[in-house]
């Protein structure tokens, strides 16, 4: 069965690989827009399955896979941020606070079948002041993150802890994914537990 992944995501695509499946990618090719007073795990979900079904409409006969990342403060949606002054904007409110990584993943399979998945991680950020937040976002790293930083970048350097699924904070939940795969009939080819045991993969030990 043709396997897709709706993004261009290149932390997505490098988690999907994980699984050793042939895949493809095809952009959904949608502008996220939020909308206002829609929780955050409710906002993932819908851009989730929003790219999902976009992707599926050209790809018929396919699995297709659809993620998406959004930062719950206080139960309000933080996405990504417009330029380098939106980025110290947002990394402003986080840190030195507990933020919440909701990232929701969808498939769909032949017949329109849809499965969908939701993880949540505990990020905790250290304190930072507003000169580090600006040579932060200098790097140009922040600019297409939601929240502002790359957990696996020079984002580290502004995380304290990390509680949950790394790999949904990076961008794709592999294990809910793997469960979502065998519901539609795909067995992974490799041991998908191993692979959170062994975290060989970005600076996931550094966790």
């Amino acid at each position: 069965m043709r396997l897709i992944l709706a993004s261009t995501s290149p932390r997505r695509k490098e988690i999907l690989s994980l699984l050793g499946l042939p895949f493809e990618l095809v952009s959904p090719g949608l502008e996220e827009i939020f909308r206002p007073g829609r929780f955050p795990a409710d906002e993932a979900v819908y851009w989730a399955i929003e790219k999902t079904r976009a992707v599926n409409r050209l790809y018929l006969d396919a699995i297709v896979i659809g993620s998406d990342t959004v930062i719950d403060l206080d139960g309000k949606s933080i996405g990504k941020p417009v330029d380098q002054d939106d980025a110290v904007r947002i990394l402003s409110l986080l840190v030195g606070r507990t933020h919440t990584v909701v990232t929701a993943v969808a498939a769909v399979v032949r017949g329109g079948k849809e499965s969908i998945a939701v993880e949540k991680t505990k990020v905790r950020m250290l304190p930072a002041s507003r000169e580090i937040l600006v040579q932060y976002a200098a790097t140009g790293e922040p600019l297409d993150k939601a929240g502002a930083y790359l957990l696996q970048g020079e984002g580290r350097k502004l995380i304290e802890s990390l509680k949950g699924d790394y790999l949904s904070a990076v961008g794709l939940p592999l294990r809910a994914l793997a469960g979502l795969l065998r519901e539609a009939g795909i067995r992974t080819k490799v041991d998908v537990e191993l692979i959170y045991r062994q975290r060989n993969i970005m600076n996931w030990r550094s966790y």
